[in-house]
């Protein structure tokens, strides 16, 4: 790293979706003793935002941001409402992939982009977006669809860098993150074969992808996010195993030491 400070850690909540669903408190009990500073939730499973604030505050856990839909439709008050009273302040999602099918799908995603930024801004909030793979397989007349969607985007839009599937697309994710400058702010990091959607993932350093180059490529960032979407073990005890890596190396900032080395 370089002499700046080391960005704090977050865990997605994504990896934990059963347990979650089953327990959530108890889910941010676990990550909170791995030694996470904050978490990205991608639902609250029926409980009331303020129970989960209550539960956040009591643990010293934070949100770095949320997965939520796009609040562009109807639905965006309440979508809107219930992060606010979380305590959100930045919702991340995602377009389709059959929406990069064409062009005229890319610019319609951005303008259903741009109405959520309007309406999150008027709450004081943000808009993140998420990649898939699709975004960086189809092409425009010479230009990914990922990059015309970020020139269509409202410049008050940020960049949550999935650099997983930028692998699957065929991309080296290090370049990518570095090329996004300062609007990139969230990085999602996970690791294995970066083969497809159907993936295992595996403790930082074990699968193809260079998670330690992909957390530096870019001092914009502001929370490196581990996420595994499915594993052939504990999950708990890959959190723990990918919050070594980075944390040991200094790659990143967590609530527990870790001896140096996590890292090469």
């Amino acid at each position: 790293m370089s002499d700046r400070l080391a960005p704090p850690i977050a865990a997605q909540l994504w990896s934990l979706h059963e347990d979650a669903a089953q327990d959530l408190l108890g889910v941010l009990e676990r990550v909170a003793e791995i030694g996470y500073t904050a978490v990205e939730p991608i639902s609250l499973y029926g409980h009331a935002p303020s129970a989960v604030r209550a539960a956040l505050d009591r643990l010293a856990l934070g949100v770095c941001s949320m997965h939520v839909p796009f609040p562009s439709g109807e639905d965006a008050p309440a979508i809107l409402d219930a992060c606010q009273e979380l305590g959100v302040e930045t919702l991340v999602w995602s377009l389709e992939p059959e929406e990069f099918g064409t062009l005229d799908g890319v610019l319609a995603g951005a303008r259903r982009i741009n109405r959520a930024a309007a309406n999150a801004a008027a709450r004081g909030m943000r808009i993140a977006y998420h990649n898939h793979f699709a975004e960086f397989v189809n092409v425009f007349d010479g230009r990914r669809a990922y990059d015309i969607l970020l020139a269509e985007l409202d410049p008050a839009v940020v960049v949550e860098l999935d650099a997983y599937w930028v692998a699957v697309a065929g991309l080296d994710p290090v370049p990518v993150a570095a090329g996004l400058g300062d609007r990139l702010e969230f990085t999602h990091l996970k690791d294995g074969p970066a083969t497809g959607m159907d993936d295992y993932m595996v403790p930082f350093g074990e699968g193809t992808v260079d998670v330690a180059a992909v957390a530096r490529a870019n001092p914009a960032v502001r929370w490196p996010i581990v996420e595994a979407d499915r594993s052939h073990q504990d999950m708990y005890a890959l959190l723990r195993a990918c919050y070594d890596f980075l944390v040991g190396a200094g790659l990143a900032a967590g609530r527990r030491p870790v001896d140096a080395g996590g890292a090469s």
